[in-house]
């Protein structure tokens, strides 16, 4: 095991009433010029002899967020995510934009098992995300086809968030931005040697280190590089033991003339996470929220051995059985790392292609107490073999144990390159690319004996696997995926941008069965020798945004996108090939891509004391893919994927910032989703009742807002957001109840440390942070659906969600050098 033995009244009101504000979205700069960085100068010999240039002291300011190129496109940039607790997900400073919702258990939105996103009715596995233009795939829990974006980039090296809200986005490298696509864009190394220090803690006995140095420029050529190592671990809110994380970050810079460069980026990091256990609405309700699983416990395994014999349940808790396993666990390493070189041909064009690479090893463990069927009862059990003689249903055919541990080892192989070409001649700026991949994706899962609790201890589970494990089930997936794109966006006048463009993708993925036990799966064949495609040769993105009047803007945007098939392990997503044989033979005739047809339009101002929008928007979806459970416990969970048809969503979201005065803004804003399926469902014979219900997970009203004061060297801010309703079920018999959520936090820069002791002239921008997440301890369903959903659960009996983190405090400090 690698890993370290590592404020009220008065605010509530403020919170809820005067400051409800969110500086941040709703205070565009318009530009009719695509931003291009290029590369600097190239230093002369005198001038890298010269001395230093004094260093950039860090200044307070409202924060905002700007929006570039076309009106569907912001970008979200340090200056919001520094008022974060360091270490935060950038995803979840993105959910204070109308119409994002970002769900977590855990304050920090790293834990990869209960991470969720929405962005207009839109989840996770259906936008598109890439850093500097590198595809990162779904960012899901079980990625198939890349990694979570908390892998990929320690936070504190994003430089900015460039999203587009609607399907557009042609030249992102994705097969899945049916809602959107973010880009995460990584800051490039300092001209200045120097680095950059951060401690934080936090409640539970958390911490988060960061350390970064910088290179500066080394020669005349002007060859920069920064390398970066963070470090998160914080213990569990409930429940025992704790969630680790690592990272490296690498980036050198090797400028070329004038206006070309050569980059190269680079990531390891090691995740190990014990889960919070799954939940249900119904214990919610009955018995509180401190349920969890016995791992880090005092005498867990023995607890865990006693539910799984059915000895000592309690009486008071629905399905018991179900309410506390021993363990659950998220393990993975990843190398990934890209090569990209940009470069100015002529003056009008520019060529820029990128090779890239990512393997990633994952490992994630579940002690399932049903090794001897679901029923399985002893009346005196000894905790030693001698209880294997009851055991006359081994579904795992191990030593006779009830619990085993349940262990998925996933590897994911995937390289590829893009390449682009841009020509800006007469008020066009015209674009095409290519982007191929490959990936081979292995999806294994094995059970593994565990020892009776009288005559052993339970292994390390982020330790080496024992010996003797069986094969339980097991697919590979090789995909092949080819997209191309072609845009031109046409400036007839200087305040009017005109844009058309399209993309094309070929997907193709072979599967096929590498193991399957059929006492455990319960199937003679799980699919495999199967192949699925996805070709898609025109889907138009047309769009214009015109600025009129002074700092008026008005802009639409029309965009068809697809998503290719997922993939994932046996019975775990909406995967359509991640089901027995029998079931893919069954809907194989009904499957169709996802596809998505999405029409925006949108008016926004600005000036120095108002800042207001409204987006409006309409979604046809169409061959919507679902995972359909049937059973209300984990221990009977079985699915199949339908193709459940069609879904339409109208939408807006409304509104205004406020800067009255200098240093203060108050924003709120409100979004309104209207998505409902077109029509009713089957499973497993039975026809529901779903047309014209609300889909799930999503709410049908949204309310945010934030307030932020920034005087002299001192920042505060409270947020706070209001999550509507949420359909827990494909009937919508049972709905989630709304919440409220508020955050507040504050910051002091001292700047230049020379000014108070000329001993401490080396160090910069030192700041002192302190935020309280959830200041009115919520009690709140935060992840939904990560177990899938039922079609009827009028109880909210399935459990399928995970609990919000309570009121937690954090402090931190940085310093640059």
């Amino acid at each position: 095991m690698i890993r370290s033995q590592f404020f009220c009244s008065l605010l509530v009101t403020t919170a809820f009433i005067s400051a409800f504000s969110e500086p941040g979205w709703a205070a565009p700069v318009s530009s009719g010029k695509t931003v291009r960085t290029t590369a600097k100068p190239v230093h002369t010999a005198a001038a890298t002899q010269s001395v230093p240039p004094t260093p950039k002291v860090e200044t307070l300011n409202a924060v905002g967020i700007r929006r570039r190129a076309r009106g569907t496109q912001i970008s979200m940039g340090q200056q919001v995510l520094r008022t974060m607790v360091p270490g935060t997900n950038p995803l979840k400073a993105l959910a204070q934009t109308p119409g994002v919702v970002f769900q977590s258990d855990d304050p920090q939105g790293v834990d990869t098992y209960s991470v969720n996103l929405y962005m207009h009715g839109f989840a996770q596995n259906e936008i598109g995300m890439t850093m500097d233009g590198i595809p990162l795939g779904e960012p899901v829990y079980r990625a198939y086809n890349g990694l979570n974006p908390v892998q990929a980039i320690s936070s504190e090296n994003v430089e900015r968030l460039d999203v587009t809200q609607s399907a557009g986005a042609e030249g992102a490298a994705s097969t899945n931005n049916l809602g959107g696509s973010i880009n995460y864009v990584s800051s490039d190394p300092k001209d200045r040697m120097g680095g950059q220090a951060a401690q934080t803690f936090g409640s539970n006995k958390m911490y988060h280190t960061f350390f970064r140095f910088d290179s500066g420029v080394l020669n005349k050529t002007g060859t920069k590089f920064y390398a970066s190592y963070m470090r998160n671990e914080t213990g569990k809110w409930k429940g025992g033991s704790d969630q680790f994380m690592q990272q490296v970050n690498a980036k050198i810079v090797q400028p070329i003339g004038q206006d070309s460069k050569i980059t190269a980026f680079f990531d390891w990091d090691n995740l190990q996470q014990t889960n919070y256990q799954d939940y249900s609405p119904y214990w919610m309700q009955h018995n509180g929220t401190g349920l969890d699983n016995f791992i880090g416990t005092p005498n867990g395994y023995q607890n865990a051995y006693n539910y799984a014999v059915g000895h000592g349940l309690p009486s008071n808790v629905y399905d018991a059985r179900d309410s506390s396993y021993y363990d659950s666990t998220s393990m993975s390493y990843d190398y990934f790392g890209g090569l990209t070189a940009d470069l100015a041909l002529t003056n009008h064009v520019r060529w820029k292609t990128t090779i890239y690479g990512h393997e990633e090893l994952t490992r994630g463990t579940y002690t399932n107490p049903y090794g001897c069927g679901s029923n399985y009862y002893i009346a005196d059990p000894t905790g030693t073999s001698a209880d294997a003689a009851y055991c006359t249903n081994n579904r795992v055919g191990l030593n006779g144990n009830p619990l085993f541990e349940q262990t998925k080892r996933p590897t994911d192989h995937r390289y590829g390159i893009l390449s682009s070409v841009s020509y800006n001649v007469a008020h066009h700026q015209i674009t095409g690319g290519v982007w191929y991949e490959n990936n081979k994706y292995v999806s294994d899962e094995y059970g593994y004996a565990v020892p009776f609790p009288k005559e052993g201890q339970m292994w390390d589970q982020y330790g080496n696997l024992p010996s003797g494990g069986r094969e339980l089930w097991g697919q590979t997936y090789n995909t092949n995926t080819f997209t191309a794109f072609v845009a031109d966006t046409y400036h007839p006048v200087r305040n009017l941008a005109l844009h058309f463009g399209f993309k094309s993708m070929l997907n193709t993925t072979r599967v096929s069965q590498d193991g399957n036990y059929e006492p455990f799966t319960g199937v003679s064949a799980i699919t495999g020798g199967e192949s699925l495609t996805t070709a898609e040769a025109f889907m138009p993105h047309i769009s214009a945004d015109w600025t009129f009047l002074h700092n008026h803007e008005l802009f639409f945007d029309i965009s068809k996108n697809a998503h290719a098939y997922s993939q994932s392990g046996y019975n775990l997503t909406a995967s359509p090939m991640a089901v027995s044989q029998a079931a893919f033979n069954d809907a194989k005739s009904s499957l169709r891509p996802e596809t998505a047809w999405t029409y925006a339009v949108g008016y926004r101002y600005h000036d120095r004391l108002v800042q207001g929008s409204i987006y409006a928007y309409r979604t046809n979806f169409s061959n919507r893919m679902q995972q359909i459970v049937t059973g209300g416990t984990v221990s009977s969970l079985l699915s199949e994927v339908r193709n459940v048809g069609g879904v339409t969503m109208n939408g807006v979201d409304a509104g205004v910032t406020l800067t009255p005065v200098r240093g203060l803004a108050i924003t709120n804003s409100i979004s309104y989703n209207h998505s409902t399926y077109d029509s009713d469902m089957n499973a497993s014979g039975t026809t529901y009742a779903t047309h014209g219900k609300q889909v799930v997970d999503y709410p049908r009203l949204m309310y945010k807002a934030r307030a932020a004061y920034n005087w002299r060297n001192a920042e505060f801010y409270v947020d706070a957001q209001y999550m509507g309703q949420r359909s827990y079920s494909y009937t919508g018999d049972y709905q989630l109840p709304s919440y409220w959520l508020t955050n507040v936090g504050a910051r002091y820069v001292m700047g230049e440390m020379g000014h108070y002791n000329k001993h401490l002239s080396f160090m910069h921008n030192v700041t002192f942070a302190f935020n309280i997440y959830n200041l009115t301890d919520t009690k709140y369903a935060s992840t939904v659906g990560q177990n899938g959903f039922l079609m009827s659960d009028p109880k909210g009996q399935n459990q399928s969600i995970l609990l919000g983190a309570p009121r937690q405090f954090f402090g931190s400090v940085k310093a640059d050098f």
